[in-house]
């Protein structure tokens, strides 16, 4: 993470009204292209970057890689440059709705 930009880890809420579903047939989550976080909504002007983190089986501990999260890099309508991920599967069965989340976030 850059000097400047700043840690975040909440959740946000996307728009259902506003998802690109374009990347459903990749087998990847529908891009937020726009979402509220803490009461403010914003709207992404562009993606960045796009990459997949895989990790270990949480679940059987076979040691097997699965597909974890989708990131994104998305620029939005204030000038920010966010870091977005989208949680496959969620840790905790209380967090089952928080599918998307804000990893950080540098000001414009």
């Amino acid at each position: 993470m850059s000097a400047n930009e700043e840690f975040i880890s909440e959740s946000v809420t996307p728009d259902p009204a506003a998802l690109d579903a374009s990347t459903a047939a990749l087998g990847e989550p529908a891009i937020p292209l726009r979402f509220s976080w803490r009461g403010t909504s914003y709207a992404v002007t562009r993606v960045l970057a796009r990459h997949k983190g895989y990790g270990a089986d949480r679940t059987h501990g076979s040691g097997e890689l699965y597909l974890h999260r989708h990131w994104l890099e998305v620029e939005v309508d204030d000038g920010s440059i966010m870091k977005l991920y989208f949680e496959r599967q969620p840790a905790s069965r209380r967090s089952t709705k928080a599918r998307w989340w804000l990893y950080s976030r540098r000001r414009a």
